[in-house]
């Protein structure tokens, strides 16, 4: 018997001696072939010991898929999101504001019936005059007791009327205002959608009902007046009433009583007079008037003496001062064919409203 590894047939040829030694490892001829074992797997030892005959991908690939699916999903869950929101959004969007309507304006000038009675003191006219009970600035105009309506707060109510109040303070009693020629603190007040019709009050007056500047404000010929006492004498009353459910109305009647003396005058003490001037206005307040502290100026009724019927009230009071009369004047001549102007209005001031002195 051969030896461990030597073929039954006897040594190959290319064996030791024979000259092939190099290739004995790799090199296997037809004898040792056929005496090799043969074992072939069955199809459940391949699947079991075997690597399967199809390579699954990479976890890799199945990761960035999965990845990719649910950026997707989320990008249409978003976009759903978004068209829903745009169609069905929480929010109600805020109702269409009516437009502000123009002011309507009415300046009344009331002439004296004789001299202007004037005095050195200031306090002296006060205490002699129908104003003597009443108060000095803002403390005249007391704010009402508020009460919520079917539509608006309670504090809604009171801001409408401290705005109210507010207006006729810086319209009325500011002494930049009054003989300064300032209008901004009167003009942040208004509603956005009167501005036009303020602001060209100013450029372009007019006594046609609707651009004067005294349908805004008080205000004097600082040329011709200056303030005697700073302590104007005020009386007024102010009164909420809601219109509809979008706005409510403020009623405002104020009586103001200036001390006046002439400006630059010669005389050591020139003697002091008093105008008095009646402001009825009616504000309207919608919710955004509310919000951001301004009002629209619905109605401004005006009257105040003693001045002369021929002056221009619309630009600026020219009050009789101190000693003077109005003389031989009439109003001023209205035209009925002139369409677009105001009819020309002046009373008569009653005795009783002057100082007795």
């Amino acid at each position: 018997m051969g030896g461990p590894g030597i073929p039954p047939e006897g040594t190959p040829e290319g064996a030791p001696g024979g000259g092939e030694d190099e290739y004995r490892s790799v090199v296997f001829d037809e004898s040792f072939v056929r005496a090799a074992r043969l074992q072939e797997y069955s199809a459940r030892e391949r699947m079991a010991d075997h690597a399967p005959a199809v390579r699954r991908r990479p976890a890799l690939h199945r990761s960035l898929s999965r990845q990719a699916l649910l950026l997707v999903l989320l990008i249409a869950v978003a976009f759903g999101t978004a068209i829903y929101m745009g169609v069905r959004h929480p929010y109600t969007a805020p109702a269409a504001q009516p437009p502000a309507e123009p002011l309507r304006m009415t300046v009344i000038p009331l002439s004296p019936q004789g001299k202007v009675p004037g005095a050195a003191d200031a306090e002296n006219l006060y205490a002699h005059s129908p104003a003597a009970q009443f108060e000095a600035g803002a403390e005249g105009i007391p704010l009402p007791a508020a009460r919520r309506t079917d539509h608006f707060s309670d504090s809604e109510v009171v801001a409408a009327l401290s705005t109210a109040k507010d207006y006729l303070v810086e319209s009325s009693l500011y002494p930049a205002v009054l003989t300064g020629g300032q209008t901004r603190p009167v003009r942040v007040l208004v509603d956005p959608g009167q501005l036009d019709q303020f602001d060209r009050s100013f450029e372009h007056p007019a006594a046609d009902g609707r651009h004067a500047p005294t349908g805004w404000l008080v205000r004097f010929d600082p040329s011709r007046v200056e303030l005697a006492d700073r302590g104007i004498r005020v009386q007024g009353t102010l009164q909420a009433v809601e219109t509809d459910s979008s706005a409510l109305e403020v009623t405002a009647d104020a009586t103001f009583v200036y001390a006046l003396r002439p400006t630059g005058s010669s005389a050591a003490r020139p003697l002091v007079s008093l105008l008095t001037v009646r402001r009825a206005l009616r504000f309207r307040f919608d919710r955004d008037d509310l919000r951001m502290h301004q009002t629209q100026l619905v109605v401004s009724y005006l009257e105040a003496g003693p001045l002369p019927c021929a002056g221009d009230s619309a630009t600026g009071l020219r009050p009789l001062l101190a000693g003077q009369t109005p003389g031989a004047t009439t109003p001023a001549v209205t035209d009925p064919y002139a369409t677009e102007s105001a009819t020309a209005l002046c009373g008569t001031l009653a005795k009783s409203a002057m100082p007795r002195v």
